[in-house]
């Protein structure tokens, strides 16, 4: 089965809402928080979850801008097919998640560090997507696909 069917038949994978200009300005927001943390915090495990979170709330402010919602992370990863990323961020993004995992749940388990300038890197490329996309048409190829 498509990932994608897959993630629109799970209780809180990809739903279809209202796109929405507010919110995608405060997952912006978020993402900017997440990212100060990051820079001023001494623990390495909190360095590695805010990282992700600084990415994971830029991309989730691009799919709330296309009126499309996911609360299963590897689904709204799964998004990022359509926007303007390639294999590259999607694998560093995937990477980060079970970095994210690894820190966060396994005390037994080294904390893989981060490239920061890749994270703000990420982020910078979220705020130009938002900037320059056609959500309407996002929206219209998402909806299309989950058919």
């Amino acid at each position: 089965m498509d990932k994608l069917k897959w993630c629109k038949n799970k209780k809180n994978g990809i739903e279809i809402t209202e796109p929405s200009k507010n919110l995608a300005k405060s997952y912006m927001r978020k993402s900017e928080n997440s990212l100060k943390t990051m820079n001023s915090t001494p623990a390495e495990d909190w360095k590695v979850t805010t990282a992700y979170y600084t990415c994971y709330q830029a991309l989730y402010a691009l799919i709330q801008r296309a009126g499309i919602s996911s609360e299963i992370h590897d689904c709204t990863i799964e998004l990022m097919q359509f926007f303007d990323f390639d294999e590259e961020d999607i694998n560093f993004l995937r990477d980060l998640k079970e970095k994210r995992i690894d820190a966060q749940y396994y005390v037994t388990k080294e904390v893989r560090l981060v490239d920061k300038d890749k994270v703000k890197d990420f982020r910078l490329k979220c705020k130009k997507i938002l900037e320059r996309t056609n959500f309407d048409e996002v929206r219209k190829e998402i909806v299309s696909r989950l058919k």
